[in-house]
């Protein structure tokens, strides 16, 4: 689902989350600051003005969750998967909760401009 590239797309997205878990009977306390995360990483990070964000859901059977969030700006990724920040960093630390929440996460490039960050959380059941 597109959302506009904004805080009120990220808060769209944190709320399409819970909404979809909760009406498929689905646990969904891991799953909203992993959303919320990506999803504010999207706005505040790869906002190109005029483009909106994706937001992607997918559940599989067994109860893997994946959340994607794409963004139509591929210049900055995030640090690699346990990579931490420095302390003098003011930022970078917002993956530490995507990490402690979600068994897996990483991104993907492409197809140019986009960038996609994802989360894989193993048992939402």
């Amino acid at each position: 689902m597109p959302l506009p590239s904004s805080p009120r797309g990220a808060q769209l997205a944190r709320h399409t989350v819970v909404h979809q878990l909760a009406i498929r009977g689905r646990p969904f306390e891991a799953a909203k600051p992993v959303a919320a995360e990506l999803a504010g990483n999207a706005v505040r990070h790869g906002h190109v003005p005029g483009r909106n964000f994706r937001l992607t859901l997918r559940l599989a059977p067994g109860g893997l969750l994946r959340v994607e969030v794409s963004g139509a700006c591929a210049e900055r990724l995030p640090r690699a998967p346990g990579a931490a920040a420095e302390p003098e960093d003011e930022s970078g630390r917002g993956l530490a909760l995507v990490a402690a929440f979600a068994d897996r996460w990483g991104t993907e490039v492409g197809p140019e401009p986009r960038k996609t960050v994802w989360a894989e959380l193993d048992r939402v059941s």
